[in-house]
């Protein structure tokens, strides 16, 4: 999976602000932390991907080091599908990677009110 920048929706945006307030984490950490959350949920599918209308990141600030690992696992996870015949191409991928912060990020608004909440959740992935 090979991106420069990725923008993310406004709603996960204001989470994101949020998070940063409660856990004091960072965004890009937050987001590192909801994609693998959503991953553990399953495939996304082909749904609409959210806007685009938020916080922008360079590939390397949000997977760091990680971005072969990510990738994989994203393709592990959406390419799973029973009905998918091909697979993804990398922007389809890049868009399942935006819609796993998205549904990430709003797990995450929920459960996690503390650093803490943040490292449970990772332990128990």
């Amino acid at each position: 999976m090979r991106f420069n920048k990725l923008k993310i929706s406004a709603d996960a945006t204001s989470r994101l602000r949020s998070l940063r307030q409660r856990t004091g984490l960072t965004p890009n950490l937050l987001c590192r932390a909801a994609i693998m959350l959503s991953l553990e949920e399953g495939p996304v599918g082909g749904g609409t991907t959210p806007d685009e209308e938020g916080q922008e990141f360079n590939a390397y600030t949000l997977t760091g080091d990680y971005n072969g690992l990510i990738g994989a696992l994203l393709r592990f996870v959406e390419e799973t599908e029973p009905d998918l015949a091909v697979p993804l191409t990398n922007d389809q991928l890049v868009g399942r990677l935006r819609f796993h912060i998205h549904r990430g990020v709003a797990t995450l608004a929920v459960r996690a009110k503390s650093p803490a909440d943040v490292a449970r959740l990772a332990m128990a992935t």
